[in-house]
């Protein structure tokens, strides 16, 4: 599922929603959730999950074409993490 096909799937469960009222509010949420997250705070919704910022050390890593070694730096990446709800959604619980 693509965005416009989120976008569509929750404008059906919105009865008389316009599809520019409910894009506007999923481009809202993705926004605030990558702005807090990249801020360094939680976003923890319950039931769903919780996206996090996590932080990756320095380390040595290795070309695979050449084999030469090589220093990878310190990065931060996002995170999400289901939760128990989801979870027994996925595995039909």
């Amino acid at each position: 599922m693509n965005k416009n096909q989120l976008i569509d799937a929750v404008r059906d469960q919105c009865d008389g929603v316009p599809r520019k009222t409910v894009a506007e509010v999923v481009d809202a949420l993705f926004d605030t959730i990558q702005t807090t997250v990249t801020d360094g705070t939680d976003v923890s919704l319950t039931g769903f999950g919780r996206f996090t910022r996590t932080e990756r050390a320095a380390r040595t890593g290795r070309n695979p074409q050449t084999g030469e070694t090589i220093e990878i730096a310190a990065s931060r990446v996002p995170a999400f993490r289901a939760g128990k709800a989801f979870k027994d959604q996925v595995n039909g619980g």
